[in-house]
């Protein structure tokens, strides 16, 4: 019992002798640190009263009126202090002002919307910036991309951006080229954060946008849904032109021309619509989609804003070229589109083209009254010109098939 009693008493002794020098060492690293740190204080305080001694009161403020400076010379000299600080603040400014990192032009998200990019500005630089390159995970993948798709890195698909490029230019082209003849040009994005995209992109082609649900039927079953929506008719200046309202009564609804959807995957019903209706499409295809869904795809990132901002201004800005091209041609009174058949003019302007006629045959005035009526000099003799290539071409299918025969 003895024995027991001492080695408890050891081990307890062992135990408590490492915890106080521990105690000791703590509390005297504690009273060096407080002890620097009041050295520090003091130092700091010594030197503010120096530095308060040093300075007069005069030299913090002085009127640089004239009237005070006769009175007060020594503002004169301080002037001059600040003109010769300055002098040397300039001299410094020219040798090391150009040191360092410039950080300019510098991403402003407002610029794309505000001021898109045209066709021209599209580089490899500014697709890779607005991340148009990033696809979806391998799991996703869709093997009809295979063409599109550069690599892979951190299992995640890269898409090729000199594909993104080119596909981009080709389908700026076709906008450009529609807006020119003429055509609608709508554009879709239902996504959160698309609207104001989609809305600044048909406002510089002068199209239409959607970026709510799209209605099923709105184009198979047009009539039906849309057959309340009003409709005019306008010159090549986009003018309208009165009098035409009861014959458009009984006009089936317009149909657009083009449609440019920027998520293709949420608006499958649309592109069905399209296809069935012969309607060309311009889709956004990311790695997990079917670029055979639309007619012109657009290998990008479909997930991304900013990259999504830089596509639909770029096919804003080509309908907005192609749109002055056709008011640039119609001022020189060239029309680029086949006018609407099957209108006749109101009574109104029949008097007014035939007053015309018999008093001297105004040029101007008949060559309005005409594009009115919806003829088109320009246009008139394409079906016969149509007949023309098909009996050549049925010719040369003869012709093969006699040889064949021979």
């Amino acid at each position: 019992m003895i024995i027991r009693h001492v080695a408890r008493a050891g081990r307890s002794a062992l135990a408590q002798r490492p915890a106080q020098s521990w105690r000791r060492f703590l509390s005297t690293q504690v009273d060096s640190i407080e002890a620097t740190a009041e050295n520090s204080f003091k130092q700091l305080h010594s030197l503010e009263a120096q530095v308060n001694a040093n300075v007069p009161l005069q030299d913090a403020v002085h009127s640089l009126d004239p009237e005070t400076a006769e009175k007060d010379p020594s503002s004169v000299q301080h002037t001059a202090s600040v003109a010769e600080q300055y002098y040397r603040y300039k001299q410094l400014q020219a040798q090391m002002g150009k040191l360092g990192s410039d950080i300019s032009p510098h991403y402003q998200p407002h610029t794309l919307l505000s001021n898109p990019p045209r066709p021209a500005d599209v580089t490899l630089e500014l697709l890779l910036a607005s991340e148009a390159h990033q696809g979806h995970a391998t799991s996703l993948w869709n093997p009809a991309n295979a063409r599109y798709i550069q690599g892979v890195r951190q299992g995640v698909h890269i898409i090729s951006l000199e594909a993104t490029a080119a596909h981009l230019r080709r389908a700026a082209k076709v906008v450009q080229e529609v807006s020119k003849r003429g055509g609608l040009v709508l554009f879709v994005g239902t996504r959160d954060g698309q609207d104001r995209t989609v809305a600044r992109a048909s406002q510089l082609a002068k199209g239409y946008h959607l970026f709510e649900r799209w209605i099923p039927g709105s184009i198979t079953n047009g009539q039906q849904i849309l057959g309340k929506c009003r409709t005019k008719v306008v010159n090549e200046k986009d003018e309208e032109i009165p009098g035409f309202e009861e014959q458009l009564l009984e006009r089936p609804v317009l149909r657009p021309d083009l449609v440019v959807c920027l998520n293709p995957l949420e608006n499958y019903v649309l592109l069905h619509e399209c296809a069935l209706n012969n309607i060309p499409t311009i889709g956004v295809i990311d790695t997990n989609a079917d670029p055979t869904w639309v007619t012109y795809p657009i290998p990008a990132n479909d997930d991304s804003l900013r990259c999504i901002q830089v596509i639909a201004g770029v096919l804003g800005r080509a309908g907005e070229a192609g749109q002055k091209e056709r008011l640039a041609l119609a001022e020189t009174g060239r029309i680029t589109y086949r006018p609407a058949q099957n209108l006749q003019l109101p009574e109104a302007l029949q008097d007014k083209v035939g007053a015309s006629e018999e008093a001297g045959a105004d040029p101007e005035l008949n060559g309005e009254a005409a594009r009115n009526l919806g003829r088109d000099d320009s246009l008139e003799g394409t079906d016969e010109l149509g007949e023309r290539l098909d009996a050549a071409h049925n010719r040369e299918l003869s012709d093969h098939a006699i040889r064949g025969i021979k």
